[in-house]
């Protein structure tokens, strides 16, 4: 069977274009979780989530291609959720304050009982502190709008003001600042990171919100 991109096949989700922001209905997908706070440049916490998740990400994936439907496919990138209960430290970018949700999707075809077993067999072999933490769940975001920004992480201001002003335009915003890391920051120039910024969009009944990036 040759191997799966969903990058590929969402490609309305995961290959946004730079140059304008568009509107998109983000289905219910499976993913990989595990929730936290503190400032992802320097937090323990964060790091050790992030090493989680791709272990156990690439431990199901080898599982399923060496099982006896042996499938295949490309594990997705590393997504999140970023918020603070104050919105004072989000003006005065108190990172250490920022609470995230950090998540990889996992395709429909993997069930819960071959993720459980690839969370134990990543245990044994490396008993990571933030396994006990992982969750397995599907997650709705809906109506959103998103853009792709190319470039550091904290130069994200621009590009997600772009996108507050085309929701606030047509609606208003909900939810949570979510972010899609397309690039290996650990190989590539900052200056040619792409990150996909997407925001929900609000119905009618839900209160509007503000969100700000690493």
């Amino acid at each position: 069977m040759p191997k799966v991109d969903f990058k590929q096949q969402l490609k309305h989700l995961y290959q946004p274009s730079a140059k304008e922001v568009v509107e998109v209905d983000v289905p219910s997908f499976n993913y990989l979780m595990i929730d936290g706070k503190g400032d992802p440049n320097s937090s323990i916490a964060y790091s050790q989530a992030v090493e989680a998740l791709f272990s156990v990400a690439y431990t199901a994936k080898f599982m399923l291609k060496k099982g006896p439907q042996a499938l295949d496919y490309a594990v997705m990138p590393l997504e999140g959720l970023w918020w603070a209960e104050d919105m004072a430290d989000f003006i005065a970018r108190n990172k250490a304050q920022w609470q995230w949700t950090m998540m990889i999707m996992q395709p429909a075809f993997l069930e819960q009982e071959l993720m459980t077993a690839a969370i134990a067999e990543v245990q044994k072999k490396k008993n990571l502190p933030a396994l006990p933490l992982l969750r397995f769940e599907s997650f709705t975001e809906g109506r959103c709008a998103q853009i792709l920004h190319i470039g550091p992480f904290d130069q994200e201001g621009p590009t997600i003001e772009r996108l507050h002003d085309f929701i606030d335009s047509r609606a208003s915003r909900a939810g949570k600042h979510h972010e899609i890391y397309l690039s290996d920051i650990r190989r590539a120039n900052p200056q040619n990171w792409k990150t996909i910024i997407r925001h929900p969009i609000a119905n009618h009944s839900e209160p509007s919100s503000l969100f700000l990036a690493k």
